[in-house]
């Protein structure tokens, strides 16, 4: 489960351009549910850089503690939570790099994953609208499939990466559920290692950029 995120500086993308700055993006070292985030979204004027909360809250939904931050690609087409939104409200969270943690006998030891070139990574993820009178909010929920074989040992899951090329198909609410199935099976074609940092990490009210450094060394796929 992707509970914290690395959102820092970095340059989106061309297949993202032209796009609508409406929120600057939002940084932290240290990201945690239950707060605004920087998504892309398609709206009615085009691309849009945009802040939903993240964790989806329907307009249904009683207990805001409830909220899911992350929703299992499996699932997604039964669920009542994830269903409408996936077909139409499909959006991308940028990030620079995703924790983990390593199951280990006394701790866990927390891991950033990050793409091999230090590029941003695009997390694939949906979004809902709750309107009441004049309030309205938007919120997200990533979206997370089985963990890539040479990570597996750290974590069981991981959010769906889409691939720059592939940033504006999967934002298309146009686009058929089968091929939106496809986009989340398919392997991410860039490569993506992991490396230890400190257990700072764990306390989400540490935002120092001594979060994302590496206390170990860097694991990667031979093969890439």
């Amino acid at each position: 489960m992707a509970g914290r995120l690395w959102v820092g500086d970095f340059a989106l993308p061309s297949s993202l351009s032209p796009l609508n700055v409406r929120h600057p993006r939002r940084e932290s070292p240290n990201m945690a549910p239950r707060q605004p985030i920087t998504v892309v979204r398609r709206l009615d004027e085009g691309l849009v850089q945009d802040e939903c909360f993240w964790g989806l809250t329907p307009s249904w939904l009683k207990v805001l503690d409830h909220a899911p931050h992350c929703a299992r690609a499996e699932s997604l087409f039964e669920r009542a939570m994830f269903k409408e939104a996936i077909a139409t409200r499909r959006c991308l969270i940028p990030v620079s790099g995703i924790y983990v943690w390593k199951p280990q006998p006394k701790r866990k030891q927390p891991f950033l994953v990050v793409h091999a070139k230090r590029r941003p990574l695009l997390l694939a993820a949906l979004w809902t609208r709750f309107e009441q009178s004049i309030v309205q909010q938007d919120s997200c929920a990533l979206i997370t499939v089985p963990a890539i074989d040479h990570l597996d040992a750290l974590t069981d899951r991981l959010p769906a990466m889409i691939a720059p090329h592939a940033a504006r198909k999967w934002l298309d609410p146009e686009l058929e559920l089968s091929h939106v199935s496809q986009m989340l099976a398919r392997p991410y074609p860039e490569p993506i290692g992991a490396y230890p940092v400190s257990t700072l990490v764990n306390d989400p009210a540490h935002q120092d950029r001594q979060c994302t450094h590496p206390t170990g060394p860097f694991i990667t796929d031979a093969s890439s």
